[in-house]
């Protein structure tokens, strides 16, 4: 026998599907194939009063529904009024310091974007010996961490990543502004960690050195 209080459930459910209109498509799931067309539900959404991108539009004179922005007009977030860190200065006054405070996560992102990007032709290490460079790349990657890079101000670093120079292509497109500060403070690091002075290793650290 059912217990009273799984009756009283059952009976809920029931009433529940019957004010909805659910209990007759329960009813009628029995496995048969249908030829009719499949019921809607939101019908609204599938087909939405709207134009696509490539559609003509005769609302315009020229009939094109793409629309080119008004000159002087900038996308919403897309201002890009600091020179110091959208294009890290100017050609003829780079910004000295970069304008990304240095962090553990920005190192490790810089990292990172280096390797996919940078180490092919420089290496690594830096040392300009990358695989790009060792198959005949003329004239090859020069060392990053020679004195005359080592002395560039931040700013020149960025615009040479943002435009290229020489042989070197822009990687502009592929790598946003955040990622190039990013590589920026990583080569830095790559540096200071291929010339640093031995005054600047602490001395509990000495003795492990060859």
């Amino acid at each position: 026998m059912y217990s009273p209080r799984i009756f009283r459930s059952v009976s809920l459910l029931a009433a529940f599907l019957i004010m909805t209109g659910s209990l007759s498509l329960l009813t009628g799931c029995r496995g048969e194939i249908s030829h009719q067309p499949p019921l809607w539900i939101k019908h609204g959404m599938e087909f939405q009063a709207k134009y696509k991108a490539f559609e003509e539009n005769h609302y315009f004179a020229d009939g094109r529904n793409m629309r080119t922005p008004p000159a002087g007009t900038v996308a919403r977030g897309l201002l890009k009024d600091d020179d110091a860190y959208w294009r890290g200065g100017d050609s003829a006054h780079p910004v000295a310091v970069s304008p990304v405070p240095v962090t553990a996560g920005l190192l490790d992102r810089g990292q990172e974007r280096f390797d996919i990007y940078c180490s092919p032709c420089h290496g690594i290490t830096g040392a300009g010996n990358g695989t790009v460079s060792q198959h005949g790349f003329v004239p090859p990657a020069p060392n990053l961490c020679q004195d005359r890079i080592v002395k560039m101000p931040d700013g020149q670093i960025f615009r040479t990543i943002s435009y290229g120079v020489r042989s070197m292509p822009s990687y502009g497109k592929q790598i946003p502004e955040a990622d190039r500060w990013a590589i920026v403070a990583y080569l830095r690091a790559l540096q200071l960690s291929q010339n640093a002075p031995m005054s600047a290793i602490p001395d509990s650290m000495k003795a492990n050195l060859r």
